[in-house]
């Protein structure tokens, strides 16, 4: 579940990446506040967009099981893990 949290916010946080790299090609400071003030309600848009298309990718792309799932047991002393039987 973290990785996928983290995945995430990577996402959202890509599009300000990206700017601050277009600054430095630019040469301007990416650290002046005064390059980010104009930019930054659509920056927090590009990566909430981001951010959606990735659940929606997921979401549509996952695999899906079928059938009843088995929980982990104990089976003549060995662990059996779970599985979708």
């Amino acid at each position: 579940m973290t990785r996928a949290i983290f995945g995430e916010a990577l996402l959202f946080f890509l599009p300000f990446a990206l700017f601050a790299l277009y600054l430095l090609a630019r040469r301007r400071n990416p650290f002046s506040w005064i390059h980010w003030t104009d930019q930054s309600l659509w920056l927090v848009i590009a990566g909430l967009v981001s951010v959606i298309l990735a659940f929606l990718a997921t979401g549509l792309t996952a695999e899906r099981q079928t059938g009843a799932f088995q929980p982990t047991r104990s089976e003549n002393g060995r662990i059996v893990p779970g599985q979708f039987k």
